[in-house]
């Protein structure tokens, strides 16, 4: 035909030209949207194994490819098998460790019922032991149950207007013979303070706080709670003169177990009670900072959300 006629020969060469491209794009385009239906069926076999997305996914695959599809099946049920079986120890455990902080409690009202009925026949500082002992059991208790609150899916915070002021004094209440045992001072600048959160909660992060403070005391100790507004925020401080944290360590204050390298006062300490402080704050909206120069103090400041409630 070339030799015949050239002209025809140019013209039947661009047709044969344009229909490989054709056939060419055809086939890709069915490869793709073979591929595209194989992934989505392997997503939903994946995330769902059951026998309908098996029999979709063996569909589209190939025989050689279905003796994967077997094992990988296989593999998914064990696997979702030993999740369903964690998830029930797990909530079994959280069941049964939230069920032993609420009897405990029980013993731990009995004793504190005793030692205030035999207050004029006990030694004073037997009382102040038994009255120590009393509040840092009652401490780790509430540190177990608000660490199963956090890690829970259901949240029963109640939000409302708070006097800071009568929160703060309630906190210091439940620590008053801890703070007369070790000389605390208290000193207190609360005037119009009021904000808008879970009373519980902000005791719960109030209690931590001081607890913490006292543990790291220095001489002529002292804690401190200012409260002021600064524009549309409020903002609450509790601040100590203690030995503070060095400074390689106020990066990591707020991780989970971190007791940082203070010396023999935190030897015994769990590391849990700022990360507690840190995750409520962050359940109720509240921005936490902390403050500290060695030997020379701590301070956590709390900022409140700006909140308008209406009636």
């Amino acid at each position: 035909m070339w030799l015949v006629a050239p002209e025809a020969f140019v013209r039947i060469r661009v047709l044969v030209g344009m229909f490989t491209v054709i056939l060419f794009a055809a086939v890709c385009s069915v490869l793709c949207i073979k591929d595209r239906k194989k992934i989505e069926a392997f997503r939903r076999f994946v995330t769902a194994p059951d026998e309908q997305s098996e029999i979709e996914m063996r569909s589209l695959c190939g025989a050689s490819e279905q003796e994967y599809v077997s094992v990988l099946s296989e593999e998914l049920h064990d696997l979702r098998d030993s999740v369903m079986q964690s998830g029930r120890q797990l909530r079994d455990y959280q069941e049964y460790v939230e069920n032993w902080a609420h009897e405990i409690k029980t013993p731990i009202s009995l004793l504190t019922f005793v030692v205030d009925n035999r207050r004029d026949e006990l030694p004073h500082n037997v009382v102040m032991k038994m009255d120590n002992v009393t509040s840092q059991m009652q401490n780790y208790v509430d540190q177990m149950l608000y660490y199963a609150r956090l890690k829970s899916d259901s949240k029963d915070y109640l939000m409302e207007s708070i006097d800071v002021e009568e929160c703060v004094d309630e906190v210091i209440a439940d620590y008053r013979s801890l703070l007369e045992e070790k000389g605390i001072r208290v000193r207190k600048c609360l005037e119009n303070g009021e904000v808008y959160s879970d009373r519980r909660g902000l005791q719960f992060i109030l209690g931590q706080l001081v607890s913490n403070s006292m543990k790291y005391t220095n001489e002529q100790p002292e804690i401190s709670f200012d409260f002021w507004t600064a524009g549309d925020k409020k903002l609450l401080s509790v601040s100590d003169n203690g030995i503070g944290v060095k400074s390689c360590d106020m990066p990591y204050i707020f991780e989970k177990g971190v007791t940082g390298d203070s010396g023999e006062n935190r030897k015994h300490a769990t590391g849990m009670g700022l990360y507690l402080v840190s995750e409520m704050a962050h359940d109720l909206g509240i921005t936490v900072t902390a403050n500290s120069k060695w030997q020379n103090g701590f301070e956590i400041v709390l900022e409140f959300p700006d909140v308008e409630t209406k009636i």
